[in-house]
């Protein structure tokens, strides 16, 4: 057993005996870090191709067939931390059922580019609880840091679903995802979820199989939301640099909206000018919205 998977055993085990919505529920206070240390090369390899990042050196600092190191994906960092986020979440001190957590929005800022070969030291906390009309909402926060430099950090909403009258607070604005043009459709497999879980580590019941996704109240397996807004950045890059080289991608905010059930057809939208983007279903239903700000 790995080192991911066990931590998905102990969230199976202790997720029945936490009771969501606790009025008196408080969250740990500590602050989890992994030692320095290089992304390594072939976990982050199959991680670009999976969704849709170029090789390393082919838009990211390095030209074309470069040698020298190449600069990590805005998403990544994220990948690289979950290992701590899982032990803090299926820890004695979380007091939120950790199997059937549903991933709710994401933004990240790189406060400058991160290359592949430089030794990253992660930290995750836990934020705060707010309650959401669907359930109570954890905020987890990522930083990543160089020789005790912050360059980069993240932020993520993370939903357990219950019963609730609480109306949700704080809602933020949102993008006319309709009014986007369609630019390109994508069809992703019924086993999505399961080979984009090998790579990222993140082996939630949900994304795996359709017999264990209904458990949680799904008809079928759904897509990681971090896949989903992973590859639309992969794409927004991409669109970008066919219009000529942008401005470096320093942040991005994703909300996902709707679950994608796999197998599924979607459609990319983005703006003219490649910074708002989002994922819908060709009957106009919209799974994910999000915005991307560039360096000036």
């Amino acid at each position: 057993m790995n080192f991911l998977s066990a931590f998905v055993v102990r969230g199976a085990v202790t997720s029945p005996f936490r009771r969501a919505g606790k009025p008196d529920a408080t969250l740990p206070t500590e602050r989890l870090t992994l030692p320095a240390a290089p992304a390594a090369p072939g976990p982050l390899a199959a991680y670009r191709t999976i969704c849709g990042f170029p090789e390393a050196g082919d838009r990211d600092g390095a030209g074309p067939g470069d040698a020298g190191p190449g600069v990590l994906p805005l998403t990544y960092p994220h990948v690289l931390a979950f290992p701590l986020a899982m032990r803090l979440m299926t820890g004695r001190g979380f007091p939120l059922p950790v199997v059937g957590l549903v991933h709710t929005w994401f933004e990240a800022c790189g406060h400058r580019a991160v290359r592949t070969d430089e030794r990253i030291q992660m930290t995750v906390y836990a934020e705060e609880l707010n309650a959401h009309r669907r359930g109570t909402e954890v905020t987890m926060v990522t930083e990543a840091r160089v020789d005790g430099e912050l360059v980069w950090e993240s932020r993520s909403g993370y939903l357990s679903r219950h019963a609730t009258e609480a109306a949700a607070a704080g809602r933020r604005e949102e993008t006319d995802a309709e009014a986007l043009p369609a630019l390109r459709e994508w069809r992703l497999p019924g086993d999505l979820g399961r080979r984009y879980g090998a790579v990222s580590g993140d082996r939630n019941p949900i994304h795996l199989h359709p017999l264990t996704a209904r458990l949680f109240g799904f008809p079928r397996a759904i897509a990681h939301g971090m896949w989903t807004a992973a590859r639309c950045l992969a794409e927004t890059e991409a669109v970008a640099e066919s219009d000529g080289p942008g401005h470096r991608l320093r942040m991005v905010r994703a909300d996902f909206k709707a679950p994608v059930l796999l197998p599924a057809t979607v459609l990319y939208a983005a703006d003219p000018g490649g910074n708002a983007f989002a994922l819908r279903s060709p009957s106009g239903r919209v799974h994910l919205t999000g915005a991307v700000t560039r360096e000036a």
